[in-house]
């Protein structure tokens, strides 16, 4: 067995208490639902800023009555010490997810970016700390990398930051660095490299590229390629970042805590060879998308050009092994996507 595997099945039987954070969000409420099966108690904190409540009425409809008992919501806000406060009492894990991502929206509103990726992480940082969980999970970016020109990314290797999104996720880092030389406050940060799948909203100007071809191939609407498509990214399914979670949560040796690892698949496609993949599923099922071209557009400001995660430390520190490939992730997404945008 996979030390997850190992994990799911100590779960099953051993019950703890986890936040999360930005849990109405698209990657929140997959760990919500993994966690809820697993027979785990959560409390989860959002604002609905970027979740939304259907999200929670999918993972109520996907776990039973009795496993759903065991979820409590508060409609609160990281920006709020109070909120994050009460959302940590009695909280074994902390994962973290909640903040405001893209890097488009951090370059036309970087003091609102800041609020919640910096301040709001500071309370939520301190609250876990003043409240003594056991280990707080965050989620960190591969935006850190900047423009360190290295391929694969490899975890001590980063630049300088290319966008005020990617500033306040290293000063993230930064923070959880001297909270453990200060304070003994355990960490972990995982840089989140392209994450897609179920419940990933398409909609909304900054909405990442997956869902939003997705959305436009189903609804025969245009898409949109930023620069000339040989743009490259390690896209990682959502089933792949919710084990890291789990894993950084509850990881028994102690060289694993208070270090921060790359969360992707390990494998570089391009946004051309992307939108084939997508096309290729949406034209399975929906004739009329055959004849679909995107259009090509300028590049997008503070992106950088290609980017590959080295996957190497997660794998031997903390036991990640990612079970979904692009490919076998784009096919478990096409089936969400087509069933609830058709």
């Amino acid at each position: 067995m996979t030390t997850y595997e190992t994990l799911q099945e100590h779960l099953t039987t051993n019950q703890h208490t986890w936040l999360i954070t930005g849990v109405a969000g698209f990657i929140g409420s997959n760990l919500l639902e993994t966690l809820l099966k697993l027979n785990q108690k959560v409390v989860g904190l959002d604002n609905f800023s970027t979740g939304f409540q259907y999200n929670f009425d999918e993972v109520q409809n996907l776990v039973s009555e009795e496993q759903w008992q065991q979820f409590t919501f508060i409609e609160g806000d990281i920006r709020n010490y109070d909120d994050c406060k009460q959302a940590c009492t009695n909280v074994d894990y902390v994962l973290h997810q909640a903040a405001l991502g893209s890097v488009p929206r951090s370059i036309e509103d970087p003091i609102t970016t800041n609020e919640n990726n910096i301040s709001g992480f500071l309370n939520i940082l301190v609250a876990a700390k003043d409240a003594k969980v056991q280990r707080f999970v965050y989620a960190a970016s591969s935006s850190t990398y900047g423009d360190h020109p290295d391929l694969p990314k490899e975890e001590d290797k980063i630049g300088k930051p290319l966008s005020p999104y990617a500033v306040t996720k290293l000063v993230n880092e930064l923070y959880t660095d001297v909270f453990a030389k200060t304070y003994g406050f355990k960490t972990i940060g995982l840089r989140y490299f392209n994450i897609f799948g179920q419940r990933q909203d398409p909609n909304g100007a900054y909405a990442a590229v997956v869902p939003k071809w997705f959305s436009g191939l189903i609804k025969d609407e245009t898409v949109f390629i930023n620069g000339d498509g040989e743009t490259s990214r390690d896209f990682c399914f959502i089933d792949n970042a919710v084990q890291a979670n789990l894993l950084a949560a509850t990881a028994k040796d102690e060289k694993a805590t208070n270090q921060v690892y790359n969360v992707a698949f390990g494998e570089r496609t391009t946004l051309n060879e992307l939108y084939r993949f997508i096309k290729n599923r949406v034209v399975a099922h929906n004739n009329s998308a055959k004849d679909a071209k995107p259009e090509y557009r300028d590049f997008r400001a503070g992106d950088v050009r290609h980017s590959l995660a080295d996957i190497s430390k997660a794998n031997s520190l903390i036991g990640y092994i990612p079970t979904f490939s692009v490919k076998s992730g784009l096919d478990k997404a096409a089936e969400w996507y087509l069933k609830n945008l058709c």
